[in-house]
């Protein structure tokens, strides 16, 4: 397996799916940092040159990826906790942040029903 970014990536599956993995990366960043390093998108990560990896890695690290962005994203949810934004009280009560409904839906934010005894319509 090859380690970029301190992930390992999937030897079997195409280099610009594989760079996905890696959080923070997705297919179109994934295309950019392929074109940038001049490395064909179709060639699988078991086929990748020690220069071609070596490219990659490079491109990788000019981009905020894995642990620097999972600690931006919870200190920028901590701000708006702290600030007392509409969006940090709605994270701070676990309920969608961004205009969901949620009388009907919601199940993944809200979890399993909490069943209220004799709530008739």
């Amino acid at each position: 397996m090859a380690r970029i970014a301190g992930v390992d990536i999937p030897r079997d599956k195409r280099i610009v799916i594989a760079l996905t993995y890696i959080f923070g990366i997705g297919k179109s960043v994934s295309q950019e940092i392929l074109k940038e390093a001049k490395v064909n998108e179709s060639t699988r990560t078991k086929d990748l040159s020690d220069d071609e990896l070596k490219r990659i890695r490079e491109a990788v690290s000019t981009i905020k990826t894995e642990g620097d962005l999972r600690r931006e994203v919870s200190l920028n949810i901590k701000r708006l906790q702290e600030i007392g934004s509409y969006r940090g009280l709605r994270h701070r009560r676990k309920l969608p942040v961004r205009g969901q409904k949620t009388r009907n839906n919601a199940r993944t934010r809200k979890g399993p029903k909490k069943t209220v005894a004799k709530k008739k319509k």
